[in-house]
């Protein structure tokens, strides 16, 4: 995402400033400022426009009444313009931003080398390509099968390339269409919610709930594991599942993964798992939903580059269609999913795709497994903050997400005070749904003098 700071405060709400009452980083001594040097800190550029202006035309269009559904802006834009108000507020203060999960450390030389190889041999004849295969080039596809589906019974063509697993899961719902009925995690990632919104599956939003009619809400929490309770979920047509979870940072064990394709099977339904973290998993729980028997038969995967090679910019991930997965007349989803792309997309860039194949060789393997690493051990120095301020701390270990709970108080509250007190972004647990009530997201994607800063900042705040 681009990246400013020239954000006028007309742009900006007056809700806003009922989150930024005055106060100042020590929190022993609200009257000290601490002395923090300016810092250009990136943010995204998508903010809400005025409603609050004249026009002399109007044309006779009607606007799209599912998008009129949509509750305020979309999650992180909002935690953007936030932290645009906050250095409006204290220009000169260092803002470490441990909220938005993007990635910070470079991408690998030898995976940026390749891109830059690829990218100068189009300015050859021999070397130029125009339009790919929307599908993905061949290359990239068998080695994403071989590295991470090795000896699962998935197949070059049951795998699409793509910009990215959060542009596929509207690729899918677009498959979908609206007259199906949804089931997410609670909490769980927006776009799942907030697509079915926007594609007319989904009733109003019940303010009283915090819940949009027509989706079914699987609360996780830590008295269940951050699993669902199937027994008491009513059959959906589709369940959106993400493993490790973002926010909560929680991996599904084999067990559990197999009571959920079992639960699949038994309704009809379709899995869309979405495994952008399984890289992180460092225990033996599954890295894919294929490992589990008779997945192909009910479940799609989507997953990235993103948050193993530091692509949350270079975009470039994929989505796997088993054969095996038929709608109720027997027509294959996969022929549906493949109409869809061939007429949204054009195919993922080629000097991308160069990345990916980098990214799946040898020495790229090693060179994600290393950055990765250095994200887990950022995610262990913010658990062990946490921990020793007698916090109940979840996730971490599988995922670079940290779940923190703050009983009884708001997470838009307690987003609230870290920022004013701290100077640290974060992310209010209730942005990914009612279920995250209560918890904060602690994002390990930060550079480790950044962590280490925030979270002697949070000890100072919470001692």
């Amino acid at each position: 995402m681009a990246a400013t700071h020239n954000l006028s405060s007309a742009a900006l709400s007056s809700s806003s400033s009922a989150f930024f009452s005055h106060s100042t980083f020590n929190a022993k001594n609200p009257t000290v400022s601490l002395p923090l040097p300016g810092k250009s800190a990136g943010v995204c550029k998508c903010v809400a426009t005025s409603q609050d202006f004249k026009t002399a035309y109007k044309t006779a269009v009607s606007r799209n009444a599912n998008m009129a559904k949509l509750q305020a802006g979309y999650l992180f834009p909002e935690i953007a313009r936030r932290r645009n108000a906050h250095l409006l507020k204290y220009p000169d203060a260092k803002v470490i931003s441990l909220g938005i999960g993007d990635t910070t450390e470079p991408i690998p030389e030898v995976i940026t080398s390749a891109m830059a190889k690829r990218s100068h041999a189009l300015s050859t004849l021999e070397g130029y390509s125009g339009y790919g295969a929307e599908q993905g080039e061949k290359p990239v596809r068998t080695l994403i099968g071989k590295t991470f589906y090795g000896d699962l019974g998935i197949e070059e063509d049951d795998i699409f390339v793509s910009d990215g697993a959060k542009c596929d899961i509207t690729r899918l719902q677009l498959v979908f269409g609206s007259n199906v009925s949804m089931a997410v995690q609670d909490p769980s990632y927006p776009a799942y919610v907030d697509s079915s919104v926007i594609l007319g599956q989904t009733g109003l939003y019940q303010k009283d709930v915090e819940k949009y009619g027509n989706i079914e809400y699987m609360r996780c929490t830590p008295e269940n594991g951050f699993f669902p309770d199937l027994s008491k979920v009513p059959r959906t047509d589709i369940i959106f599942f993400c493993s490790p979870n973002n926010p909560t940072g929680s991996s599904a064990t084999r067990e559990q993964l197999t009571q959920l394709v079992q639960f699949a099977k038994k309704n009809g339904s379709i899995i869309v798992y979405d495994s952008a973290y399984a890289m992180y998993i460092s225990d033996d729980n599954p890295k894919s939903i294929f490992e589990i028997p008779g997945a192909k038969e009910v479940a799609i995967e989507t997953s990235s580059f993103s948050k193993y090679a530091g692509f949350t910019g270079v975009r470039l991930g994929w989505t796997v269609v088993p054969k095996e997965l038929l709608f109720s007349d027997g027509f294959p989803v996969a022929k549906d999913f493949n109409r869809i792309v061939c007429t949204c997309f054009n195919g993922a860039s080629n000097i991308a795709q160069a990345g990916g194949l980098a990214c799946l060789s040898p020495d790229g393997l090693e060179a994600m497994r290393g950055v990765i690493g250095f994200y887990k051990e950022n995610t262990s120095i913010i658990m062990d903050t946490f921990n020793s301020l007698g916090f109940n701390v979840y996730g971490g270990k599988n995922a670079p997400y940290v779940w923190v709970h703050f009983p009884g108080r708001s997470s838009w509250d307690v987003f609230a005070e870290i920022l004013e007190k701290t100077h640290v972004v974060t992310t209010p647990g209730s942005g990914f749904g009612p279920g995250g009530e209560g918890f904060i997201r602690v994002s390990a994607f930060g550079h480790r003098e950044n962590v280490l800063e925030a979270c002697k900042r949070f000890k100072q705040l919470y001692k």
